[in-house]
C-alpha cells in the first residue's frame, strides 16, 4: 500500500524507472538463491590402500669407469704391418701391429729395454738379498743362545769355557752386556728377514712397469689386455710421431731422472671387455648422504640412452665430502649391472637409489596428509560429509604416505576441494529482455532521462 501511494505522486517516468528498479533487485535476488545451490564442492578422492611403499633419493653424475683398456704407443716410426681388425677377439700381450722405428724411435726403444733388463737384475738381487738375510738371522740366534748360556754361566757361578777358569770380574761385565747386544742384533735380522718378501714384490712389480713401458715404445704394439679390438686406427703406412695433443706420458728409465727419457703416448684403439662392469659417480647432498649405504639397489638412466633403463649397485661413499661455493656433497661410487649398451666414460648419469621398503602398510596420496601445528591429520569423505580426523604417518614418497593409526583399509580421503565458480547468468528469464540489447549495468545510479 505505501508502495502504491508513492507511485501516485511521481510523474509517469519515474513511475517507470521505480518499477524497474524493483523488478532488477527482485531479479538479481533470486539469480543468487540459484546461484548459491548450484555452487556445492565437489571433492576428488582416493581409496586408502595396503601395498608396497619404496623410497628412494635421486642424485645425478658421470660414468667413471668402463669394460675398456685403450691401447697406447709412444713408439714413433711407420706402421708396417697390422695383425687385427676391429671385432677381433684378443688376448693380453698378443701382437697387434708393428712399426718400423725412426731415429727417437729406436733410441727410445733400447733405454726402455736396457731399463728392463737392469731391474730384472734387481729382483734377482732381492731374491739372493733374501736368501742373506735368512742365514745372517740364523747366525744371530745361535750367538743370542751362546750369549744366554754365557749369562746363565756366570750368574750359577760356572767356569768360562773359553779359559776353563772361574770368571773374572772383567769377563762378567763383558758377559752383561754381551746378551742384550745379541739380543738386538737377532731380532734386527729378524725383521731384515721379514721384509725381503716386500723388498722382492717391490723389486718384482718395478720390473713389471719397466716391462710395460718397454711394450709402449716398442716396434711391436701388444694388446693390453683380454677382450675385443675396438676404434683400432691403425693402417699399413701410417705415421706416429710424438706430435699428439691427446698424450700421456711414458719414462723408458728406472724414474723421470735416472737413465729416462719422456715419450708422448697416444691412444690407437680400444680393448673392450664383455665380461667388464661400468662403474658411475654421483654427487649426494649433506641430507641424502646419510641415507645412503653399500649394497643398496640403484635404477639408472642415461642422457646417451633415454629409452633404456640401467640397474645397479652402491658400492660405496665417500664420507670425507668436499666445499665448492660453500655448498658440501658427498661421491658415492655405484656398481652397474651387466650392460649390452656402448658406454663411455664422462657419460651423464641419473641415479635414484632405494633407501627403503615397507610391504603390506596402508597408504594414501601424499596430497591428502594435511599439517596442522605439526599434527598430522587426513580428511575423511562418508556418505557425502567430510571430516578431519588425526593420524599417524610413517614412512614416504614423493607420491605416497604410509599411515600407521587413525584410519583403515578402503576408507575414502578427500585429496582436494574443488568449489564451482558462482553462475550469475541462470534459466531465469531477465525482466529487461523486452527493452532489447539484455540486461542493463545499473551500479553507477539511475541514469539520467
Amino acid at each position: 500500500m505505501n508502495i502504491i501511494a508513492s507511485l501516485k505522486g511521481l510523474s509517469p517516468s519515474k513511475k517507470i524507472i521505480l518499477i524497474l528498479l524493483l523488478l532488477g533487485t527482485g531479479w538479481f535476488g533470486y539469480s543468487k538463491l540459484v546461484s548459491s545451490k548450484t555452487s556445492k564442492p565437489t571433492y576428488q578422492t582416493a581409496m586408502v590402500e595396503r601395498g608396497m611403499l619404496v623410497s628412494s633419493i635421486s642424485a645425478s653424475g658421470t660414468i667413471t669407469s668402463g669394460d675398456t683398456t685403450y691401447v697406447t704407443t709412444g713408439s714413433t716410426g711407420t706402421i708396417t704391418r697390422v695383425y687385427v681388425k676391429n671385432g677381433d677377439v684378443v688376448k693380453k700381450d698378443q701382437r697387434l701391429a708393428e712399426i718400423n722405428l725412426d731415429d727417437d724411435g729406436r733410441l727410445n726403444q733400447i733405454t726402455a729395454w736396457n731399463n728392463y733388463q737392469t731391474s730384472l737384475v734387481t729382483a734377482k738381487n732381492a731374491i739372493t738379498g733374501k736368501q742373506t738375510a735368512e742365514i745372517t738371522m740364523l747366525q744371530k740366534k745361535q750367538a743370542l743362545v751362546d750369549a744366554e748360556t754365557a749369562q746363565r754361566d756366570s750368574v750359577s757361578g760356572g767356569w768360562n769355557p773359553d779359559t776353563k777358569r772361574p770368571y773374572t770380574q772383567n769377563e762378567l761385565d763383558i758377559v752383561a752386556k754381551e746378551y742384550p747386544q745379541a739380543k738386538q742384533a737377532y731380532d734386527a735380522a729378524v725383521k731384515a728377514f721379514q721384509i725381503a718378501d716386500s723388498g722382492i714384490a717391490v723389486a718384482q712389480a718395478k720390473s713389471m712397469a719397466a716391462y710395460r713401458n718397454y711394450q709402449k715404445v716398442s716396434s711391436t704394439i701388444y694388446s693390453p689386455a683380454d677382450g675385443i679390438v675396438n676404434n683400432l686406427v691403425l693402417a699399413p703406412g701410417v705415421v706416429f710421431s710424438n706430435s699428439s695433443s691427446t698424450s700421456i706420458t711414458v719414462s723408458t728409465g728406472t724414474d723421470a731422472s735416472t737413465n729416462s727419457s719422456s715419450v708422448s703416448s697416444q691412444k690407437i684403439g680400444a680393448i673392450k671387455n664383455p665380461e667388464g662392469k661400468y662403474q658411475a659417480t654421483i654427487s649426494l647432498s649433506e641430507v641424502d648422504v646419510t641415507k645412503v649405504q653399500s649394497g643398496q639397489k640403484v635404477s639408472l638412466t642415461l642422457d646417451a640412452f633415454p629409452d633404456a633403463s640401467l640397474t645397479g649397485t652402491v658400492l660405496a661413499i665417500n664420507t670425507s665430502g668436499s666445499v665448492s661455493s660453500g655448498v658440501t656433497s658427498y661421491s658415492a661410487t655405484i656398481l652397474l649391472d651387466k650392460t649390452s649398451l656402448n658406454i663411455y666414460t664422462n657419460m651423464a648419469v641419473n641415479a635414484k637409489i632405494i633407501t627403503s621398503v615397507k610391504d603390506n602398510v596402508l597408504l594414501v596420496p601424499s596430497i591428502s596428509v594435511q599439517t596442522v601445528s605439526g599434527q598430522k591429520s587426513i580428511r575423511l569423505l562418508t556418505g557425502g560429509v567430510m571430516t578431519s580426523i588425526n593420524v599417524e604417518v610413517g614412512s614416504s614418497n614423493d607420491t605416497q604416505t604410509e599411515i600407521i593409526s587413525g584410519v583403515k583399509e578402503g576408507d575414502t580421503v578427500v585429496t582436494s576441494i574443488i568449489t564451482a565458480a558462482k553462475t550469475t547468468t541462470t534459466t531465469t528469464a531477465s525482466p529487461f529482455g523486452s527493452m532489447g540489447g539484455g540486461a542493463r549495468n545499473f551500479s553507477g545510479g539511475v541514469p539520467g532521462r
